[in-house]
């Protein structure tokens, strides 16, 4: 039985112990006095690290608390070492964030052994800009259209199994007949385009943003030919060109092929490790979307060849992410021997 003296240390022990977990409930989805680190998995100067870098600038004054917000490179494995860290590693805490290549999923759904993860399960933060890469052809290359490549041997430049520069010609090789000679080793997207103007390969799969902004003299000089875009359809700005989508005469080829056309959909999202609380999510979630609509960050975004914004929330990342990983099992099948899996 409890006596009078007893009820009141049993009372007081409850209120200590709810005073002291009561700041810890409350500080979830806070961030003050933390510093947010951004890993990106590709190396310095393309687009994944211009627009990981925009980020960093600009989201911290939009999440609570202010945190200090930086950028860290962490390339290897066609960018999905960092994907890897991420969700095996990194504090899930909201304090690590990710910008990977967007074929994530279909590395995974393909078997990669870099994918240590399920990209599924990521807690998927938002997009910045959808994918919208396109396949470049120097003005001395005997290649200007996808039926050229299907007649002539060109050289084009890779940067690695996990990013559509160098998986993509294999699948045109594979499912169309061209004649795509790659050349890898490259690392990010301003190298392959050096590498261009070198003569070192006669083309490259790059972002049509940054061309447009980076090496817009090559345009208006008629020093490239874009011959296809990664895309379900074709984009507004570029009537002409081929999208991957409509390409492939049969059913398997069209879905093969879809893979990637598909891909634009995750394009340059930021993501953070699975189990984050419900509160963390939607810190990291409303603060993003909120950066995203400042004036100042769409300026600075024009900067660093992101002026295409394409902004998706969290949850559109991960449908995508979802239909991507639900492909046909006889097609994923076929992709894997395209692709020696």
């Amino acid at each position: 039985m409890f006596t009078l003296s007893r009820i009141g240390i049993v009372a007081a022990a409850f209120v200590l112990g709810w005073a002291t977990a009561a700041p810890a409930f409350a500080q979830d989805g806070d961030f003050a006095g933390k510093t947010i680190t951004i890993y990106i998995g590709n190396p310095a100067g393309g687009t994944f690290d211009l627009i990981g870098r925009l980020v960093a600038r600009h989201l911290g004054a939009y999440l609570p608390g202010h945190p200090t917000v930086i950028a860290e490179n962490m390339p290897g494995a066609g960018s999905l070492r960092a994907a890897a860290y991420i969700y095996n590693v990194a504090p899930k805490d909201g304090t690590a964030l990710g910008i990977v290549s967007e074929t994530l999923a279909v590395e995974q759904a393909l078997g990669n052994p870099a994918v240590q993860f399920d990209a599924a399960k990521f807690t998927w933060i938002g997009r910045v800009v959808a994918g919208n890469a396109v396949h470049i052809m120097w003005h001395t290359s005997k290649v200007h259209s996808i039926d050229d490549a299907k007649r002539f041997v060109a050289t084009v430049a890779g940067t690695g199994t996990g990013n559509v520069s160098q998986a993509v010609p294999m699948l045109l090789n594979a499912v169309l007949g061209t004649k795509f000679k790659i050349v890898g080793g490259y690392q990010a997207a301003n190298e392959t385009m050096l590498a261009m103007e070198r003569g070192e390969v006669e083309g490259a799969g790059v972002n049509w943003s940054m061309v447009k902004a980076v090496k817009a003299q090559w345009l208006r000089d008629n020093k490239i030919t874009v011959i296809l875009q990664d895309q379900p359809s074709r984009r507004p700005d570029l009537p002409n060109v081929p999208a991957l989508g409509e390409l492939g005469e049969t059913p398997e080829a069209k879905q093969l092929l879809g893979l990637y056309a598909n891909t634009g959909a995750i394009g340059r999202a930021f993501f953070a490790p699975p189990g984050l609380t419900p509160a963390t999510t939607k810190a990291l979630r409303d603060g993003f979307l909120a950066m995203t609509k400042d004036p100042e960050f769409v300026d600075d975004a024009k900067k660093v060849s992101a002026d295409d914004l394409d902004v998706a929330t969290g949850e559109r990342v991960l449908d995508a992410v979802q239909r991507t990983l639900s492909v046909p099992p006889p097609v994923l099948q076929r992709a894997r021997q395209i692709f020696s899996r």
